[in-house]
């Protein structure tokens, strides 16, 4: 803070008194004024990629795969919506905690949908090639998602109770981040051991462009969540106080960029484009078996 607080100014918490006219930018906890611009383009293209999403959702009958991708969106769009209320008052706590909550949590959603489309995957190219039944993808990875997003909801809900120097919050939430890049991390070593063991077995000659896309989508979507991930846990390791937070280009950048380049890279990772029978959820589980890879 570049000046003294003038007595009974709140500039944190539910019961700020600070706004534009009474105190300066650099007082708020991220010490500048949100972009509306830059937010505002992010929020618009979360809602275009949700629409895709839901067509390709609809026209492939993806139901799983659809919803946590609707899910990451909205909380997104959400999130954004926060943010445009810091814009108009930098000290909104309500703002505040909508983005800090929705923005957190929203990969969690996708990276759900991703550990189930490749589940499914494995056993549609070759499930006995797999050091374990296909099904532990999304039997250890789901509940493990699910705790990341525990932890990450409640670090920010702890954080109303917060005047801003109290880490506690902070320091589930980034748990909670950590163990996502922990888990992404398996996850990758989990899948790349597959495609190794695929590779090898000279089953890889001659796949279709569509399942060829279909792995580019999801790979580059992994790899940018899990820097995303990376970015955020550095990011709230220094706490409310710390530099990284304090600067709006790398945020753009690593948290919004990165995800919207994800959520439409899994346009490209999408089930439907290289699996025939799985992404038609009739809740049979010979479906998911009985399937073939679309030529």
């Amino acid at each position: 803070m570049s000046r003294q607080l003038p007595p009974g100014t709140i500039i944190f918490g539910p019961d700020a008194t600070c706004t534009l006219d009474t105190c300066p930018v650099d007082w708020s906890i991220y010490s500048y004024r949100p972009s509306l611009a830059g937010n505002a383009t992010l929020l618009a293209l979360f809602g275009v990629v949700g629409i895709i999403h839901t067509y390709l959702g609809i026209r492939w009958k993806s139901w799983g795969f659809m919803v946590g991708m609707q899910l990451g969106c909205i909380s997104e769009i959400i999130g954004y919506i926060g943010r445009i209320m810091l814009y108009n008052n930098p000290w909104s706590f309500v703002g505040f905690m909508i983005q800090i909550v929705c923005l957190t949590i929203a990969p969690v959603f996708f990276t759900a949908s991703i550990y189930v489309t490749l589940s499914k995957t494995i056993i549609h190219l070759a499930p006995e090639l797999s050091r374990f039944k296909p099904q532990l993808f999304y039997w250890i990875f789901i509940p493990a998602d699910v705790v990341c997003l525990a932890l990450q909801a409640a670090g920010g809900a702890m954080s109303t109770n917060s005047d801003g120097g109290d880490n506690t919050g902070v320091n589930i939430s980034m748990a909670g981040l950590a163990l996502q890049v922990v888990v992404l991390v398996l996850f990758i070593a989990a899948f790349s051991d597959y495609m190794i063991r695929y590779w090898r077995s000279g089953r890889m000659s001659g796949f279709p462009w569509r399942l060829k896309a279909f792995f580019a989508g999801l790979t580059v979507s992994i790899l940018l969540i899990l820097a995303r991930c990376c970015y955020r846990v550095a990011e709230l390791r220094e706490g409310y106080s710390g530099d990284i937070i304090k600067h709006e280009i790398p945020f753009i950048v690593l948290e919004g960029a990165f995800i919207v380049v994800a959520s439409f890279a899994l346009c490209w990772g999408h089930p439907g484009l290289a699996l025939r029978d799985s992404h038609r959820d009739s809740g049979k589980a010979s479906d998911s078996e009985q399937g073939t890879i679309e030529k």
